[in-house]
């Protein structure tokens, strides 16, 4: 009874977290977005902006004569434009055309071409002491707007500018939010369109409508205070399993930090990502301090999937970017590196790994009991 008792207890060790891999080293890194419609990440490092394709090359981008050339300090996130079409102002933002954020005076936006050769102002934001986040919203929730975010004494205020620099204030009263932004998809239940911001005091996240209404969607546990909590968030895109991918952070070395990074770009497979239940659809969110993540699911009610556990050293900064395979030229191939949907569903693999062995004991030691007891039977028959 007892070897039974201990076989049916699910196994002590359960299924091991995600770790990052070192992908790539960026000098001063501190943001990537995209992919570009070439499929290269754009990198912004302390010394130039960066396109890094699928192979980790990367070439210096925007370093001409009228390229990127302005003041770098502080966090200068960016951001890749898709080329959304701004219904009211009745023009589009050119695809691959990058913004970065200008936090000298005046603060606010940097334009830079789609081909690097153009550089300048694109807007001036005012009733914000600075500026600490940007995103493009690809739902057309906020009319396919460019949204960033500044604070204001202890409010946040949420500015949207369109694809002639005209600005237009969502809310001044939003709680305190920086860092990387996105606006969910229409998979995120109630949240659908509005724009997402974490606070890494509070560990909380918010969802920010096109309103300007605040709603708390999570506080998932993760490490909390500034330079430590909740920096980064991005929702896993279409054909991410299906096709297979990665998923992209800025590691920022910053000397001194309990959390002293090491100035590389950090990716995750999508494999990894779909061994631990992760879905298409579904939020992740990473700590600045240590770069640990889990993934976000809303429906009815929003649910927190463990990702990376590992307390590491990294410092985590800015986006949390994406890119998705190529569809395969032919039904003979596939592209190097796809992930393909699992034959057996990850639920049914964990419950096989925690209780399948254990079941299984069980079973031996039943079948040797009745054993037993079927020669203790027959010798009493004789």
């Amino acid at each position: 009874m007892a070897a039974t008792w201990l076989a049916l207890a699910p196994a002590g060790a359960a299924a091991a977290g995600a770790s990052w891999e070192q992908w790539q080293s960026v000098k001063g890194i501190v943001d990537v977005d995209g992919p570009r419609s070439d499929g290269t990440l754009l990198v912004a490092g302390s010394t130039s902006l960066f396109l890094v394709d699928p192979n980790g090359m990367q070439t210096p981008f925007a370093t001409g004569p009228g390229g990127y050339h302005d003041v770098r300090t502080g966090e200068p996130y960016v951001a890749v434009s898709r080329g959304g079409t701004v219904g009211a102002a009745g023009c589009s933002f050119t695809p691959d055309e990058t913004f970065i954020l200008r936090l000298r005076v005046p603060i606010g936006l940097i334009r830079v071409s789609a081909d690097g050769q153009e550089s300048g102002s694109f807007a001036n934001l005012v009733g914000a002491t600075t500026i600490d986040g940007l995103a493009f919203d690809n739902t057309g929730s906020f009319d396919h707007r460019l949204l960033v975010i500044g604070p204001s004494g202890s409010k946040t205020v949420v500015f949207a500018v369109d694809c002639t620099g005209t600005v237009k204030v969502i809310t001044r009263s939003a709680p305190t939010v920086e860092g990387g932004l996105a606006v969910a998809p229409s998979t995120f239940g109630a949240f659908a369109g509005d724009l997402i911001a974490p606070d890494e005091v509070s560990g909380r996240i918010y969802a920010i409508a096109p309103d300007g209404k605040v709603t708390t969607i999570a506080r998932p546990g993760l490490p909390v205070g500034g330079d430590i909590g909740v920096e980064s968030l991005g929702f896993v895109p279409q054909d991410f399993f299906s096709r297979g991918g990665f998923v992209y952070y800025s590691d920022r070395l910053s000397p001194g930090s309990p959390h002293p990074g090491t100035d590389s770009l950090l990716r995750l497979s999508s494999s990894d990502l779909g061994a631990l239940g992760v879905q298409e659809g579904d939020m992740l969110v990473a700590t600045e301090g240590g770069a640990a993540m889990v993934a976000v699911r809303c429906a009815a009610t929003c649910t927190v999937i463990p990702v990376i556990t590992t307390p590491t050293k990294a410092h985590g900064e800015g986006h949390i970017a994406f890119r998705v395979m190529p569809p395969p030229t032919s039904l003979s191939a596939s592209p190097v590196g796809v992930a393909h949907s699992p034959l057996v569903q990850p639920g049914l693999v964990d419950f096989l790994g925690t209780w399948g062995i254990p079941i299984g004991v069980a079973v031996v030691l039943l079948a040797v009991v009745a054993g037993f007891a079927v020669r203790a039977m027959r010798r009493r028959a004789k």
